[in-house]
């Protein structure tokens, strides 16, 4: 049970972590088209995130299956950039109807590139253990913790957008996701594979 809440505290961490910021951009760009009346959608999406960002993290741990790191890094700042440019584009649709299983496989293929992202630290840290399966369970529980958290705080700030400044959401979703791009661009030239 140790393990589990080292593990857990380590994927609060991981998601939270300021210095590596990738993970709350992405989630940032993928609560901003919902409010808090759509919070189980974006609550469901971030399930699905954590359920294949902790595969693919399980698949490098026991080794089926490890994918070049360069290209992971370069990945993951595109799945950011695409995540932003599809709510603009969503934004720009009359009916705003882009429909929900397209946006829940896309949100599980990019979280399965963020799990391999952080495999490696994480199969260094677990070179030394023979069980996997309790620091995999608390590393989930840990990132869906802090998902939560970034999506509460992204609908509380889309709330007080619509209702204290009685702005249109619209704006919101559009300031924000170009923000986001704005950030994620470096991140794409620095990683970009020669």
């Amino acid at each position: 049970m140790e393990n589990f809440w080292l593990y857990l505290k380590l994927g609060i961490e991981h998601v939270l972590d300021l210095n590596a910021y990738d993970h709350i951009l992405f989630l940032s760009a993928l609560a901003l088209p919902f409010s808090f009346k759509k919070w189980r959608w974006v609550l469901l999406l971030a399930t699905v995130f954590t359920i294949t960002h902790c595969t693919s993290l399980a698949l490098s741990a026991y080794d089926i299956l490890r994918v070049d790191v360069s290209w992971i890094e370069f990945l993951i700042p595109v799945t950011i950039a695409l995540t932003a440019i599809f709510n603009l584009y969503r934004v720009s649709r009359p009916s705003n109807n882009t429909g929900w299983y397209f946006t829940a496989l896309a949100t599980a293929f990019f979280g399965f590139i963020h799990g391999f992202g952080f495999s490696n630290y994480f199969n260094m840290m677990m070179a030394e253990e023979t069980e996997k399966i309790v620091p995999l369970l608390g590393f989930a529980a840990g990132i869906e913790l802090s998902q939560v958290t970034i999506i509460a705080i992204i609908l509380l700030l889309s709330y007080i957008w619509l209702n204290l400044l009685k702005q249109k959401q619209n704006w919101f979703i559009i300031a924000l996701s170009i923000l986001i791009l704005i950030i994620t661009i470096p991140m794409l030239i620095a990683t970009f594979p020669l």
